[in-house]
């Protein structure tokens, strides 16, 4: 199998979308998948693992991303942004996205773990 995909995330606080005084801290998270391989994939579905502060973990499993089951030709990149809202000023996301090659053979491709947090709370 010659697909390679990596992935990158940059988090972003949401100050207009939050409600501290209710305990709701709004994150955007802007992904990038990049395919360094030299073969086609299809991204097929994605488990996301989100952890607040007190360390209560919920998982999100779905189809694709945004309602999308992009394909990422060798050497092109493709980029979604979507948000989680945390009960806490910090927290961390990680998980992995299935893929599928142009031989039907499935892969999952990592996302390693990210921050969550309001700036100022982390040095």
């Amino acid at each position: 199998m010659s697909a390679e995909i990596r992935v990158s995330v940059k988090p972003e606080y949401l100050v207009a979308q939050s409600q501290p005084d209710k305990d709701k801290y709004t994150f955007a998270y802007h992904v990038t998948i990049a395919n360094t391989g030299s073969e086609a994939a299809k991204l097929i579905s994605r488990h996301w693992i989100i952890t607040d502060g007190n360390g209560t973990r919920r998982e999100v499993k779905g189809l694709g991303v945004i309602g999308e089951q992009p394909v990422i030709k060798p050497g092109a990149n493709y980029h979604y942004s979507s948000y989680a809202v945390l009960d806490t000023l910090v927290g961390t996301m990680e998980g992995s996205y299935q893929m599928e090659a142009m031989d039907k053979s499935q892969f999952t491709a990592p996302i390693k773990a990210f921050l969550l947090a309001v700036p100022g709370i982390v040095n």
